[in-house]
């Protein structure tokens, strides 16, 4: 049966709610969690972002069972690949074993706040690959030193090294991170519903192992006000990653889709509170070969509302209607 999450949402909400709404999520039944690593929100609209693992260290002491995942952490500017191990070493540890790594290659809209600019696509996976690589190394214990290309590393060591270690998750959008999710990664991530992506996942050494995937949506019994509400905070989503990874502020994601419609945005995100809608959209996901799927309800001020429907409706509706 696949495995239904819940999103933190940085983006959308302060820390201290953040923690409360996983703390209801844990209560009502989901099967895990993910939170997103931002230095920014997509739109002001959003208008959040605090430090994503102050929220899941507050997180892991106040929940005890809901596993905890970074969906995703960059590692190659902003932090530094030595500095990532350090930290969701230090995390599984606080959460005794209920969390998991989750890695991608990043988004200038994060990035570039510590000045050292954006790098074109195929500097950035070179880096990805190496920061991967450089963490893989401090999980296996010991010293580690390394010069390479990107990074430097003088004698590290994991001194507060969990057993078991954090699952590392590897986000996927093309041939090149589907390979190296296959080569370095425990299990894969997308927000995209395509079998191909998982095909070629499992062609370099994926076959087997969890693959995670994300869908926005809107609950709300007023249909209107939930496509309302997705097209004002959601509609960043339809530029597409190869766009999005490039913008570098909330205003230009705003002038990129200043013509994308409230249709524009029902048309890709369920709205509203038929848990039908909500089935399909899940199912897309499921067909397509995912085993785990976390759900972003859109709007920070509507969570506690969408926990309630979620106990009472979605969950059990997702739970029949996919076996």
């Amino acid at each position: 049966m696949v495995q239904i999450g819940y999103t933190m949402m940085t983006e959308q909400a302060g820390p201290r709610e953040l923690v409360r709404h996983v703390v209801g999520a844990e209560a009502v039944g989901f099967d895990f969690s993910v939170t997103s690593d931002h230095y920014f929100p997509w739109l002001r609209s959003q208008g959040h972002s605090p430090y994503a693992w102050s929220v899941l260290g507050a997180a892991a002491q106040a929940t005890s069972r809901i596993p905890l995942m970074t969906y995703v952490t960059c590692p190659t500017v902003r932090y530094h690949p030595a500095v990532v191990a350090q930290k969701a070493a230090t995390l599984q540890l606080l959460s005794e074993g209920r969390f998991r790594l989750g890695l991608g290659s990043g988004e200038n809209l994060n990035e570039h706040v510590v000045g050292r600019g954006w790098p074109s696509v195929a500097v950035r996976l070179e880096m990805f690959e190496e920061a991967v690589t450089i963490i893989r190394e401090l999980f296996g214990g010991g010293d580690v030193t390394r010069h390479g290309r990107h990074y430097d590393v003088d004698a590290a060591r994991l001194w507060d090294l969990p057993d078991p270690l954090p699952p590392v998750g590897i986000a996927v959008s093309g041939p090149r991170s589907c390979a190296l999710a296959g080569k370095l990664g425990d299990l894969v991530i997308s927000t995209e519903p395509k079998a191909e992506l998982l095909t070629a996942f499992d062609r370099h050494g994926g076959a087997g192992k969890p693959r995670v995937g994300q869908l926005p949506v809107c609950f709300d019994t007023d249909r209107r006000a939930a496509v309302e509400r997705a097209h004002d905070q959601f509609r960043w989503f339809a530029g597409g990653w190869k766009v999005n990874s490039e913008l570098p502020g909330p205003d230009s994601f705003a002038g990129a889709t200043q013509f994308v419609t409230p249709e524009d945005v029902a048309e890709s995100i369920p709205c509203g509170d038929d848990p039908d809608t909500f089935v399909e959209a899940v199912r897309a996901f499921t067909d397509a070969g995912f085993t785990e799927v976390a759900l972003v309800q859109i709007g920070g001020d509507t969570q506690e509302a969408f926990l309630e429907w979620s106990a009472r409706t979605l969950l059990p509706a997702l739970r029949s209607g996919l076996g």
